[in-house]
């Protein structure tokens, strides 16, 4: 029997440690417990907010509806010649699933590692990192549709990613609930290394033959060295979103900041926001109980008594001056839950 109860923290349930909590809350340890609880009209009508790691949120307030904790667990994997279709549930630890994919040798997730949160969430997201996105390796996700009460499958091309997007978020928000995801990965490994400090690092080590383990350790500390931890330090990883800008207007930018850190991207170039961040005077700032990160100012951080308010007005401090500076509008990466 599903269980909901009323008036619960959300405390340890979001990595900024924020002190908000839930009208009511239920956890999900099954895909038909969904079913169960959506056979109740009151919580197909009622707000609700799908929770898995919480390290991707920004509570403003006490959340006055439902809130669905997803731990559905579990993970196999099939292998066909060199491709390796690997199956988690939502309710993993993403980390839990990259290290069990780099132990058994199933290469395309080490530039993945240490990224906070869930399985269940990463589709939504389209997290990445490193050179490597979630599309990368995606290969379906099965769902469950709110309001009809049954399963769908959804393909890479159906979920329609974009940077630090997917359908989830746009045109079907709200309406499904992921319930696990499945991975296409290859025994033979075609490392991205060109990114960020990766392959200077492995020189360091004096590694020149890489394997899918060292990748993944050496992504570990790269991020370990600029991240806070979360049990340590509310925070919840990187809070903007790289820009994209066009190509019209990178010209304009380079030629006034000629160390303007950037990308190749599909459609302009990729700013760095860290970069513009930090040139604006951000990076290890402490505004009250809030602040930016010592050692990376895309990180916005709780030193112990911010209200998720407090660290909303920061970062729009953030984005007024770095768009003052450089005329470039920064977006935020977490979800605002207001």
């Amino acid at each position: 029997m599903l269980q909901i109860e009323e008036n619960v923290s959300l405390k340890n349930f979001n990595s900024f440690g924020l002190a908000v909590s839930a009208r009511y809350f239920t956890e999900i340890n099954h895909p038909e417990d969904l079913t169960e609880l959506f056979s109740d009209p009151k919580w197909v009508e009622a707000e609700r907010l799908i929770l898995g790691g919480g390290s991707n949120m920004l509570f403003l307030k006490d959340f006055d509806g439902l809130v669905v904790k997803m731990n559905i667990r579990g993970i196999e994997h099939r292998i066909n010649h060199d491709d390796v279709i690997v199956e988690a549930g939502a309710g993993e630890v993403w980390n839990d699933l990259v290290n069990y994919c780099v132990n058994h040798e199933f290469a395309g997730m080490e530039n993945l590692s240490l990224i906070p949160g869930s399985v269940g969430a990463s589709p939504i997201q389209n997290i990445g990192a490193y050179g490597v996105e979630l599309k990368d390796v995606f290969y379906s996700c099965t769902a469950f549709h709110i309001s009809t009460k049954t399963f769908k499958t959804f393909t890479k091309e159906e979920c329609e990613f974009g940077y630090r997007e997917s359908i989830f978020k746009s045109h079907f928000k709200g309406q499904y609930i992921i319930t696990s995801v499945k991975f296409i990965l290859h025994k033979q490994a075609k490392f991205v290394l060109h990114y960020g400090a990766i392959e200077q690092e492995l020189q360091n080590n004096g590694i020149s033959h890489p394997s899918l383990k060292d990748v993944s350790q050496t992504v570990s500390r790269i991020r370990v060295s600029k991240l806070p931890d979360p049990s340590t330090i509310g925070n919840a990883g990187s809070f903007f979103k790289n820009p994209v800008v066009s190509a019209s207007d990178f010209d304009k930018l380079i030629a006034q900041y000629p160390a303007v850190v950037n990308f190749p991207a599909p459609n302009g170039i990729k700013l760095a926001a860290g970069w513009l961040i930090e040139q604006c005077g951000w990076k290890g700032k402490t505004v009250g109980e809030t602040g930016t990160w010592k050692n990376q100012a895309l990180v916005l951080v709780n030193h112990g008594g911010a209200t998720g308010q407090d660290i909303y007005a920061l970062s729009s401090q953030i984005i007024d001056t770095v768009y003052t500076k450089f005329g470039v509008l920064l977006e935020r990466e977490v979800n605002i839950i207001d």
